[in-house]
Order: structure tokens, then sequence, then C-alpha cells
């Protein structure tokens, strides 16, 4: 907290919000009292101190209730279960997102869900960058579907094209470069004659779901890493292509 000096006693009947001595120009927070000429600087002093080693984990999705559980929610899916174990409550609203903050390991953490629908998701993620200051090739790390990828199975990459997925495509155009680090989450080919947007916008079955549960987990462990700084190990240990059985 920024603050000029603390005020020795209690005062009397001062409420609990904050209020404004009209006499000294001073704002009273608490114990606190900021002088009005300095509010900017110790607010901008304040969020500098928030944000500073800041990591932006970022699950792409659909917002509403129908397309919960679909192929194209996968990054939502990462997102909560990244959210259950580390007890982060992603229920805050900003940056066109729902957020939460929290701790991985010694790292702040920002988790995001951005609620602009898949195709405007660069607009949540261009704001949060812009919001917090982080940059986008080494603080960020965006979660979502892919339909080359089998079930379950996970790839990550540290920069790369859309490879034709709408939601990527969008958050390219919006940090005018495409050198940030992703982690691509299969949810199976598309069947022959099945039109795409029903596809992923479809739900698994069961024998899917349970392949998709082992990829999530694997996501998640594969953020810790990435988090961590251990990228290409990430990469070394989840890159590989399944063995035929």
């Amino acid at each position: 907290m920024c603050f000029l000096s603390f005020y020795d006693a209690e005062p009397e009947n001062i409420p609990e919000e904050d209020f404004r001595d009209k006499t000294e120009g001073f704002l009273y927070n608490g114990n606190v009292l900021l002088y009005e000429n300095d509010q900017k600087n110790c607010h901008e002093n304040d969020r500098s101190n928030e944000v500073k080693n800041l990591f932006i984990i970022v699950g792409l999705g659909n917002p509403g209730k129908e397309y919960e559980g679909t192929r194209h929610n996968v990054g939502f899916e990462v997102i909560d279960r990244i959210a259950e174990k580390y007890n982060i409550a992603v229920d805050g609203k900003k940056h066109r997102a729902l957020i939460g903050k929290g701790m991985i390991g010694g790292q702040k953490v920002i988790l995001a869900k951005p609620q602009t629908y898949m195709n405007l998701s660069g607009e949540s993620v261009r704001s949060l960058l812009d919001y917090y200051k982080v940059d986008e090739t080494e603080e960020l790390l965006v979660i979502y579907d892919d339909i080359s990828l089998e079930n379950g199975q996970i790839r990550i990459r540290a920069k790369g094209s859309a490879g034709g997925h709408n939601g990527i495509k969008n958050i390219i155009a919006h940090l005018n470069g495409q050198v940030f680090p992703r982690i691509k989450v299969g949810v199976g080919e598309k069947p022959p004659r099945y039109d795409l947007a029903d596809y992923v916008l479809g739900h698994f079955s069961k024998a899917e779901q349970e392949l998709m549960e082992e990829g999530y987990d694997h996501a998640l462990h594969a953020a810790e890493q990435i988090i961590d700084g251990e990228i290409t190990a990430a990469m070394n240990e989840y890159n590989r292509k399944k063995k035929e059985v």
C-alpha cells in the first residue's frame, strides 16, 4: 500500500469507508492517510506491484450453458481444472472475460475465460495484455481445441499460425503477431461429410470423454511446466506421437 503517513490514533466518528478531509486534502482509508495530489501515483505504484511477475493463462471457448462440454470449449475445461486444483475462483468479470487471480507454485497467475464467443477471443486477450502489461511471448499461455489431434492428445507450441482455428486467428490479429505459447488439446478429426461447426459444437461420446479427462490432466501439468519456465521439457514430454498399439 502506498501512503504518506499513518494516523496514530483511531479517529472518532470516522466511517469505515473512505472520506476526504476537506481542510487538509487527505483521503482516509483504514489507518492510512493519502494526500490528494499523490493518489494517482500511489494507485499506479500499487498496480505496478500487483502485476509484477504475472502470468496469464487463457482458455478459449463459448459462454453459455448450451456450449458446456462441447469440443470447442476444452480450453474452458482446462481452466476449470487448474482453478479447482489451486483454489482459484474464476468469477470476476473484467476485460470481457471471467477471470480469477491466484498462485501456482510461486508464480502469480490470472486465469481467464473470454466471454466474447470464440471468434472474437482476441478482443479479450488484447485487453488483458494491455492492462496487466505482460509480454505475450513469455507470460501468456492460450489453451484451445484442435481437430487435427486425437481425443485427449495435447501438443505444445511456443509460436505458430492459427491452423484454421478462428479463435487463435483473432488473437493473432489483435496481437499483430503469432509468437505466444499455446497448448492444443485434441478433440478428434471431423468425420467425412460432417459440418465443421456442428462437429466442434457437438459433445463427446462417453468413450471420448474418458480420453479427454486424461488430456485435461496432461494439459494442466503442461501448463504448470510452462509457467515454471519449462516449455521445452513440456514439449519433449507431450509432443511425441502416440505409438501404434
